[in-house]
């Protein structure tokens, strides 16, 4: 994603910290230019990048295709809209590096628009920054289902639920558009984006604004939230088990087990968003508030990775962790139709 703050080819974006496309136009004569031909880490980087986004999007593919088998993307609106917002983010992922390794010469109005949307990861930005949206909205969903059992049966109403998922396609989309255009310019032949700020005090506000908006915040939502819900589970767990004479709620028991699943399934999705995009959103925070600060490429190109492993592996959860999804996935192993797969409760 463009967490590090420049579209091209993980070049040192140090050296592109400007307010002017003419200084960038001089910093790119001779031999210290940059561009898509070089070979460094950053160009085999991007071969990677390819790779991982192929396996995400065939992976969050199944996820959805399982999901839908299994009837829950009616029951859990917003973990599907995740898996669809990661999956649209892998699909342009791997358009967007195929076209960099063509190494285009951008030009003109086609140029730019190719700048905006595909070079400088637009298309793919968007239904990222959305993820995370819908990720807080999911935690949040979980939280108000167990903490506020009784107020969610009575407020949380299926419009709120698409609501949120429209949410945070929407603010996905917007945050981009209203940050890229104004900040990205083609220099040369060459994708500048998230370069052109109007002043150093402005690309500041900028860097503090997305670490905090995309990752602490979110970070603390899920901390707060799923603090709140083990608490809440293991509550109730020992009035059950002090209530339960001769398993006469069975039924009852099942649903708390079904429920339970979904929370540790979300559970370890914010766990992983935590450990992969650290490294890359201490970088981008770095970046965007210390402009004479060297920053070490190498550690650069494994934060990178970190990062776009995250949509990667987060099916991976989903397929072992979520039964529903796991059930129709064995299915398709063992060459049974997905169509035959049981009618899973409801967890309310």
């Amino acid at each position: 994603m463009m967490t590090a703050g420049q579209g091209s080819t993980f070049e040192d974006p140090t050296e592109l910290i400007t307010t002017s496309p003419i200084e960038v136009t001089h910093q790119t004569t001779g031999s210290s230019m940059t561009s898509s031909s070089s070979r460094g880490a950053g160009f085999y980087l991007q071969y990677a990048v390819v790779v991982i986004g192929v396996v995400g999007t065939t992976a969050n593919g199944l996820v959805l295709y399982a999901m839908v088998a299994s009837k829950q993307h009616k029951k859990h609106v917003l973990i599907f809209n995740q898996n669809l917002l990661d999956f649209v983010s892998c699909l342009f992922l791997v358009a967007t590096y195929t076209f960099r390794l063509c190494s285009v010469y951008l030009d003109g109005t086609l140029g730019y628009w190719l700048c905006i949307t595909l070079w400088g990861e637009g298309c793919s930005w968007a239904p990222y920054l959305g993820s995370l949206i819908n990720l807080a909205a999911v935690t949040i969903e979980r939280y108000l289902k167990v903490v506020h059992r009784a107020w969610a049966k009575q407020k949380l109403s299926k419009s709120i639920i698409h609501s949120a998922a429209a949410f945070a396609w929407i603010g996905g989309i917007v945050t981009v558009v209203g940050v890229t255009i104004p900040t990205t310019d083609v220099v040369g032949g060459v994708c500048y984006t998230m370069v052109f700020f109007k002043s150093q005090a402005g690309r500041m506000v900028y860097g503090i604004w997305q670490f905090l908006s995309f990752y602490a915040i979110i970070l603390l939502i899920c901390i707060f939230c799923y603090g709140r819900i083990l608490t809440t589970v293991r509550r109730q767990a020992n009035v059950m088990a002090a209530h339960s004479a001769g398993g006469s709620s069975a039924g009852q028991a099942e649903i708390n087990k079904m429920e339970a699943g979904v929370i540790k399934t979300m559970m370890l999705v914010s766990i992983l968003f935590t450990i992969s995009w650290a490294p890359a959103s201490v970088y981008s925070l770095i970046w965007y508030t210390g402009s004479n600060l060297k920053l070490n490429m190498t550690g650069l190109h494994i934060a990178a990775i970190m990062g776009y492993l995250y949509t990667c592996t987060n099916p991976f959860i989903y397929a072992t962790k979520f039964d529903p999804v796991k059930r129709v996935l064995q299915s398709l192993i063992s060459c049974k139709r997905a169509t035959q797969v049981p009618e899973i409760i409801e967890v309310t």
